[in-house]
């Protein structure tokens, strides 16, 4: 199974930007499809965003669309999410996610990351 390890969390004011990074491990990287959740304080984890293998469909949640971009190197073995115009909102742990086909509830993805800490401040 492939291991996740996310990056390029931090603090950040309002209308800013930030690229989170998830590399992953294993020469099977490009054949899992991937995905970014996130839990706020008190909140479920929610969908963000999602990436076939290949890089050529992309799914996105109504809060982000427009302003989050997800996008993979399967050379580097990883995925990014160029996160702009955030608002306090956005603040939350984001987690990466794989499996073979993408979803949006959290349950389906078996693999996760340990998270990294996003905090947009007012």
């Amino acid at each position: 199974q492939v291991q996740l390890v996310e990056s390029g969390g931090g603090l950040v004011q309002a209308g800013g930007s930030l690229r989170l990074s998830c590399a992953g491990s294993g020469r099977t990287f490009s054949s899992y499809a991937m995905g970014w959740f996130r839990q706020g304080p008190g909140k479920e984890r929610e969908f963000v965003a999602a990436i076939n293998w290949d890089g050529d469909k992309t799914y996105y949640a109504d809060s982000v669309k427009g302003r989050f971009t997800i996008s993979r190197d399967n050379a580097k073995s990883t995925v990014y999410l160029q996160m702009n115009s955030l608002k306090p909102e956005d603040t939350a742990v984001y987690y990466c996610a794989a499996d073979s086909s993408v979803s949006y509830s959290s349950s389906w993805w078996s693999a996760w990351g340990q998270g990294t800490q996003v905090t947009v401040s007012s």
